[in-house]
């Protein structure tokens, strides 16, 4: 044996030892701790938390920005502000891309961006969800135009994945101008309350500009975009929080457009009967309750994960199993605008009815809906533009679509909540649905307005109309003489029957004609 080679590739060894550990502390042990002091994990501290343990296989770790100007050149720290590689969780492939806020800021520049897009290409290659931890102060000024092409590159591949692997963007710090772009290009985003911000422009641009006066918080917060806006998807109390947000949600999905999702073993029992459904409809049909307490009765295990629960609230979705399949799941809910569609509600359930199309999730609807919400600010605001995003996606579904009626289905809003007109596979309702073109008490004043102003009393007329109404028209019995209702179930039977479906459903192959693509009223 040769000692002096021996030594040489002793050497060499110790050496890459010594730069993976340098390349592991990014900008140094000073500011790690003035990240931990803002309440925020580092980086890789953030990969550890997500990924299985010891399955992270770091790549490109020792790339360097090729930036000369401005002192930069002095300034070359392994990694280049972005930790990129691949690993598992719960055993499944996933590529993970994870900003550095210790070096520049985490700010964007040529060879940060290059680093991202060869993560997103692998992903694309080998069909797996992209999971991006975004903490970044947005473009490196020092990179100039660079920059900028840095983001577009990636605003390109965000586009090329869009459809064919899931992409999950969580933000865990600072995302300003050109960065909020590629987030709200992903599937979906999580923020964490107080320490997250996203927007465009900052409070002090908006001060110079507009003479408007904001924080942080109050322009771009969590709550902001969960609540107001409707950017964000998942509200996270901290980044542990946030980060079991993101491992659940990935448990519903397939790894990409070419895969079933998994389906997992609940131990719920598929033809549990329920009772108690049958007591949440009011007798009143004029009286609200909360349709997430039919969707936990139904669901395995009562286990419901909501997506953007806090934003256009009457109208509910999210992910859920039955018999242990994943379903996408949307629901009118009666306590918000008594249900009806409006604006905001339509753009949510649209965009989530596409989401579960392009990745094999069948979808669940529940329906409880009086209309279309009216006002001036509806219909100036372009509601009947966003409420047929609605319809286009319900309509453009090819997954399989079950939906169940539990009681109002007025006018449009009838057709457009997943009726069998706008392809639903089977329609279900129960006893309480009333099916008309418009409600009992609108309906018979333009009907029989003659006969109510003549009336001796026309109180007691308008009661006996209305009843009257409801049992000639607004009932399921009407429409499942017609077909449009394929079955009238006990609320108590609607598990099984649901299950029951959904495995008729499972082989279902719907063409549509072929296109270069549709053209979605946006």
């Amino acid at each position: 044996m040769n000692p002096i080679k021996e030594s040489t590739v002793e050497e060499k060894i110790k050496q890459l030892r010594e730069l993976t550990e340098k390349a592991k502390l990014g900008g140094g042990k000073k500011r790690i701790e003035a990240q931990h002091k803002k309440g925020k994990l580092t980086a890789r501290e953030r990969i550890e938390l997500l990924l299985d343990p010891g399955s992270f296989m770091e790549l490109d770790q020792f790339v360097v920005h090729q930036c000369t100007e401005f002192g930069m050149a002095e300034r070359k720290i392994p990694g280049d502000g972005v930790v990129t590689g691949y690993g598992t969780i719960n055993g499944r492939l996933v590529y993970v891309f994870s900003q550095d806020f210790t070096v520049f800021g985490g700010s964007l520049g040529e060879m940060f961006a290059k680093k991202v897009c060869k993560l997103m290409d692998l992903a694309l290659k080998t069909g797996a969800p992209v999971i991006g931890l975004n903490d970044s102060g947005g473009a490196r000024i020092q990179e100039g135009v660079a920059s900028l092409a840095g983001y577009g590159d990636i605003f390109f591949r965000n586009v090329t994945a869009s459809g064919v692997i899931p992409q999950i963007s969580a933000i865990l710090g600072p995302c300003a101008g050109g960065a909020v772009y590629s987030p709200a290009l992903t599937d979906f985003i999580v923020m964490v309350d107080q320490t997250s911000h996203m927007f465009i422009t900052g409070p002090q641009v908006i001060k110079t500009v507009v003479g408007q006066e904001v924080s942080f918080e109050e322009l771009g917060g969590a709550l902001v975009h969960s609540q107001i806006s409707g950017v964000t998807h998942f509200i996270a109390k901290d980044e542990e929080h946030c980060i079991q947000i993101i491992k659940r949600l990935l448990s519903y999905l397939p790894s990409n457009y070419l895969e079933d999702p998994p389906i997992v073993e609940t131990g719920d029992d598929p033809n549990r009967t329920d009772e108690g459904l049958a007591s949440v409809i009011p007798d009143d049909p004029d009286k609200p309750y909360d349709v997430k307490e039919i969707i936990s009765r139904v669901v395995d295990n009562g286990e419901f994960l909501e997506v953007q629960p806090l934003w256009a609230p009457n109208i509910v979705t999210g992910f859920a199993r039955l018999n242990g399949r994943t379903v996408g799941i949307v629901a009118n809910q009666p306590s918000f605008y008594a249900g009806a569609l409006d604006i905001n509600s339509s753009v949510k359930g649209g965009r989530f009815v596409r989401f579960c199309d392009a990745f094999n999730i069948p979808i669940i609807t529940f329906v409880d809906v009086p209309g279309f919400l009216p006002g001036i600010e509806q219909e100036h605001g372009g509601i009947i533009r966003h409420g047929s995003k609605l319809l286009y996606a319900y309509c453009e579904a090819t997954v399989p679509k079950i939906t169940l009626i539990v009681r109002k289905a007025y006018g449009g809003a009838y057709d457009v909540m997943g009726s069998k007109h706008s392809g639903g596979d089977i329609n279900y309702a129960w006893p309480t649905a009333e099916i008309a073109v418009m409600g009992p008490h609108a309906a018979i004043n333009i009907i029989f307005r003659k006969e109510i102003t003549e009336a001796t009393d026309p109180k007691q007329k308008r009661v006996e109309l209305v009843s009257e109404y409801r049992r000639k028209f607004a009932s399921p019995y009407v429409a499942a003489q017609k077909g449009y209702i394929d079955e009238v179930i006990e609320p108590t039977e609607t598990r099984p029957k649901l299950i029951s479906a959904l495995e008729m459903l499972a082989t279902k192959r719907e063409a549509k004609p072929p296109k270069k693509h549709a053209n979605i009223p946006l």
